[in-house]
């Protein structure tokens, strides 16, 4: 692993070539800025949120009010950071399923191909940029609209809440690493005490 500013940092695993705005379940971490605990704390092993946190997790559940096409697997609320699944189901859906469908929908949607088509040789750099540019109904509009959200409530509370710049995100490609996943999640509180986002710092994405 590679340091920055004196800290081990977790290197980007964003899927080169990959249409984030694709029918998929996606892993993604958001941490605020330098770590802080804007969130709350843990203590005998519990979550406790504070109120900047139930606006985290509040605006958290709510994503597929304002994203239709969006479902949720697990999600948690930790001191500076969240965990959460996405899980994009378009109408035209590629793997199928609903998301209305709970644990159906999540089963589908971590069988998903990562095949990344080659590159138009004669593609031009106009086409280059627009393509890697956030599309409507991208994860990273889903993620910006969600920070921007908490953001702008937090700020009632404490004008000094600030997120990291970016976010990480992984794509799930199979039952078995999203089964990993979901446990990874649902037993982050209880871990915390070993968590590597107390000392690591996330490599930004977009």
């Amino acid at each position: 692993m590679k340091k920055f500013k004196g800290l081990y940092r977790i290197e980007s695993s964003r899927l080169a070539g990959w249409d984030y705005g694709s029918n998929a379940a996606y892993f993604v971490t958001i941490c605020t800025a330098n770590r802080n605990h804007y969130f709350g704390e843990i203590r005998d092993g519990v979550m406790q949120l504070s109120e900047i946190g139930v606006i985290a997790q509040t605006f958290w559940q709510e994503i597929p009010q304002h994203f239709h096409f969006v479902g949720l697997g697990s999600c948690v609320i930790m001191p500076n950071h969240v965990h959460g699944v996405i899980i994009i189901d378009k109408p035209d859906c590629v793997f199928g399923g609903n998301s209305d469908n709970g644990d159906c929908c999540r089963d589908v949607a971590y069988n998903v191909s990562t095949t990344i088509p080659n590159q138009s040789p004669g593609i031009t750099i106009d086409e280059k940029m627009s393509s890697i540019s956030p599309k409507p109904g991208s994860l990273s509009i889903i993620i910006r609209s969600y920070k921007s959200a908490v953001t702008k409530h937090a700020h009632q509370v404490d004008p000094h809440f600030t997120w990291q710049s970016r976010y990480h995100d992984h794509v799930i490609r199979n039952p078995e690493s999203g089964c990993r996943i979901e446990t990874y999640i649902q037993n982050n509180v209880k871990n915390w005490t070993t968590d590597r986002f107390k000392n690591f710092v996330l490599t930004p994405n977009a």
